[in-house]
C-alpha cells in the first residue's frame, strides 16, 4: 500500500503546531480509542439540495455521484485494512451522507444532530452543537474504541471554529476528540479519497 502523508496536530503539551504524520499514526490513535473521525460526506456534485427536497426521498435530494461512492467505499477499505471498526457510526439523515456511512462502514445510525441546516440557513442549531460536544465528550472517555460520524460542511465548521482554517473535502475525515473542558478538539485530518 503507497504511504501517504496526513495532517495530524500536535498533541505535546503547548503545542499548537501541526507537523506531518503517516497513516499508521492516525491507525494508531485510532485503535487506541477516545476518538471520533468525522467524515464530510463522499462527493455529491452541486451546491445545497434542490427546492422541496425532503429527507424521506433520496430522488428529491443531492446524491453521491459514480466518484462519490467509490471515495466512501475506498475509505471503507482503509478502515477494513488495518482492522479498525468503529463502536458507532453515526450520520445526517440526508440520503449521501448515509450512503457513504453505509457504503464506507456497512451501516448508519441517522442522527439529526448531524443534518445540514435547513431552510436555506447555513447555520447549525446551539442545541444540535450542544448535542454533538456531549457526544463527543462521552466518545473522548472511552478508551479502545471510536465512533464514525458522517455529516456536512457547515456542521464540522460550526462544531470546530476557529480550529478549521480550511474547508473539509469530500470524504475527508477529521479526527477529533474533547479537551478537559469538554471542547472540541481537531486532532487531525485523513483524505484518502
Amino acid at each position: 500500500m503507497q504511504r501517504r502523508d496526513v495532517l495530524i496536530a500536535g498533541l505535546a503539551a503547548g503545542c499548537g503546531a501541526a507537523h506531518a504524520a503517516s497513516e499508521a499514526d492516525i491507525a494508531a490513535r485510532l485503535a487506541a480509542g477516545g476518538v471520533v473521525i468525522a467524515f464530510r460526506h463522499s462527493l455529491a456534485p452541486g451546491t445545497y439540495d434542490p427546492p422541496g427536497f425532503r429527507l424521506d426521498d433520496c430522488g428529491t435530494q443531492r446524491n453521491l455521484n459514480d466518484e462519490g461512492r467509490a471515495q466512501a467505499q475506498r475509505i471503507g477499505a482503509w478502515f477494513r485494512a488495518r482492522r479498525l471498526e468503529p463502536s458507532a457510526v453515526r450520520s445526517s439523515p440526508w440520503c449521501r451522507c448515509v450512503d457513504t456511512a453505509r457504503l464506507a462502514f456497512g451501516r448508519a445510525e441517522p442522527w439529526a444532530a448531524l443534518g445540514s441546516p435547513r431552510a436555506g440557513s447555513e447555520s447549525t442549531s446551539e442545541a444540535a452543537l450542544t448535542a454533538l460536544r456531549q457526544a463527543l465528550a462521552v466518545a473522548s472517555a472511552r478508551r479502545g474504541r471510536f465512533d464514525a460520524w458522517v455529516t456536512h460542511q457547515f456542521v464540522l465548521t460550526a462544531l470546530l471554529g476557529a480550529q478549521l482554517a480550511a474547508g473539509v473535502g469530500s470524504g475527508e475525515g477529521l479526527l477529533l476528540d474533547a479537551d478537559s473542558a469538554g471542547l472540541p478538539r481537531l486532532l487531525g485530518r485523513l483524505a484518502l479519497a
